[in-house]
């Protein structure tokens, strides 16, 4: 049995180390009973042999990279296991590398826990460490010196220390934990792993920072789990403000009640120039039912389906009143949705230049979707387009039937799948209809052809000229009917 023994303080040198000198010598997990040099009743009754050293030039086992930034945090945090944790997974990634992407791995699993854990502890550290500024020393100018007390779970000070070096770069700090310390004094930063007795850091600021607190509690939007997951018990007790905590959440009801008694019964001093304001104001003119415009207006706060919930706004089809040809897409998207108007997009654009190529005036056509919100998926800052499903397209098709009265087309020009659907209620494919009109109710023709999207989606340029060619002839058919 072999029996390295750590210092375990958060290095991830010396496990590296020792797990090379394991490796090297070809001993299993099994056989290597990891010890800490602090755990000397642990120390006493142990015998285990030495680990054989390393000799350099030993060829060594290439490991992803994403092993080394698990292990680098694993390593700092502080249960006993997670040097023999970090070896069988070393062990393991000689057999397969790919064993990291086993989410339901045993060993993968209690790392992504432990490596999970290390990274909320740095973040409470960010935001929770409170400075207390030092006096100068008498007749000694110089920069302000700042000290703070925190208690992490982890060793996390040299993973965390380069945040508050970044952030308070201008001053001196000291943050002392009993698992290590920070110094930075402008020049350079320091970092040391030895333990530190909690300093007397009661000073006058104390009352001024609970002062603080006290007025900018909000009783009406007090959520205690919400308010205990993001600031756990165990940090108050380093904390000025937490002292009051207690009180304040006991008082809450009786706050709420007293801030709507004492609401305010008169009007503002600035109230009487927003009346002016809002009296010079044009009055919009009433809009005359049955036309385009009312219609228009009353789908703006249109709730039929649980798309407008997520909307900008609502996207209504645009064109003359007495347009001859009408185009039917699918739902704007994000550029429409943004802009309130139909096809202004990539893909419009593309409608909007084979137009003039045809020699179609795109100011009269009569432009519209089969559904007037943007239906989208949100990842990260962008919102990627998803599919409207039947009964999406069921709900908007009211607004639709609408517009196909109002406006009266001879040729209704259904663009995709979709849009087929919501004139039609058929599911039959584009591509077995594409190009041939088809007649109907009240003598009108509708015809059928593909989204310019799917132009765009389009990756071979050979195929994509050849679409673009079958697209143009079907607008060229369309320009029969102006």
């Amino acid at each position: 049995m072999y029996g390295p023994i750590l210092e375990g303080r958060g290095e991830f040198g010396e496990w590296r180390d020792a797990a090379r000198a394991a490796l090297a010598g070809d001993i299993p997990p099994e056989r290597i009973d990891w010890r800490l040099r602090g755990d000397m009743a642990g120390l006493l009754d142990f015998a285990g042999d030495p680990l054989p050293p390393f000799k350099p030039g030993t060829a060594e086992i290439s490991v992803p990279a994403s092993f080394v930034a698990l292990a680098q945090a694993v390593i700092c945090h502080s249960d006993p296991g997670r040097f023999a944790l970090l070896y069988r997974l070393l062990w393991r990634l000689r057999q397969d590398r790919a064993l990291l992407q086993f989410k339901s791995d045993p060993d993968v699993a209690e790392a992504r826990l432990l490596e999970k854990s290390v990274r909320r502890d740095c973040h409470k550290m960010t935001a929770f460490v409170r400075f207390k500024e030092l006096p100068l020393p008498q007749g000694q100018g110089g920069r302000r010196r700042f000290i703070a007390w925190f208690e992490p779970d982890h060793f996390i000070v040299e993973r965390t220390a380069p945040f508050f070096q970044r952030r308070f770069t201008d001053m001196d700090w000291l943050i002392a934990t009993p698992h290590g310390s920070a110094r930075w004094d402008g020049t350079a930063l320091q970092t040391s792993r030895q333990p530190v007795e909690k300093p007397d850091l009661t000073d006058e600021t104390d009352e001024l920072w609970r002062t603080y607190y006290a007025n900018i509690f909000n009783p009406a939007r007090l959520k205690i789990k919400a308010m205990t997951a993001e600031m756990p018990k165990k940090y108050w007790k380093n904390l000025p403000e937490a002292d009051l905590i207690p009180d304040l959440i006991l008082g809450a009801e009786a706050r709420v009640l007293e801030m709507a008694a004492k609401a305010a019964s008169q009007p503002q001093p600035f109230h009487h120039r927003l009346q002016a304001a809002a009296a010079a104001r044009e009055m919009p003119q009433p809009v005359p039912d049955g036309t385009l415009t009312s219609l228009a207006r009353e789908a703006s706060h249109c709730t039929r389906c649980p798309l407008h919930c997520n909307a900008t706004q609502t996207v209504f089809g645009a064109g003359p009143e007495n347009a001859k040809i009408m185009i039917v897409g699918e739902q704007p998207g994000d550029h429409e949705d943004l802009a309130g108007k139909p096809f202004v997009g990539p893909a419009g654009q593309l409608f909007d230049r084979t137009l003039a190529e045809v020699g179609i005036e795109r100011n009269s056509l009569y432009v519209t979707n089969a559904v007037k919100h943007f239906k989208y998926e949100s990842r990260g800052k962008r919102r990627i387009h998803q599919r409207p499903n039947a009964g999406e397209v069921e709900q908007c098709r009211w607004w639709l039937n609408q517009e196909i009265a109002l406006v009266r087309p001879k040729l209704i020009v259904a663009m995709g799948a979709t849009a087929h659907y919501a004139l039609t209620g058929s599911k039959e494919k584009v591509t077995e209809l594409r190009g041939r009109p088809l007649p109907i109710d009240e003598g009108r023709t509708l015809f059928i052809t593909v989204h310019p999207s799917y132009l765009l989606r389009i990756p071979d340029a050979q195929r994509k000229d050849m679409e673009m060619m079958k697209f143009k002839n079907d607008m060229l058919y369309v320009s029969k009917f102006e």
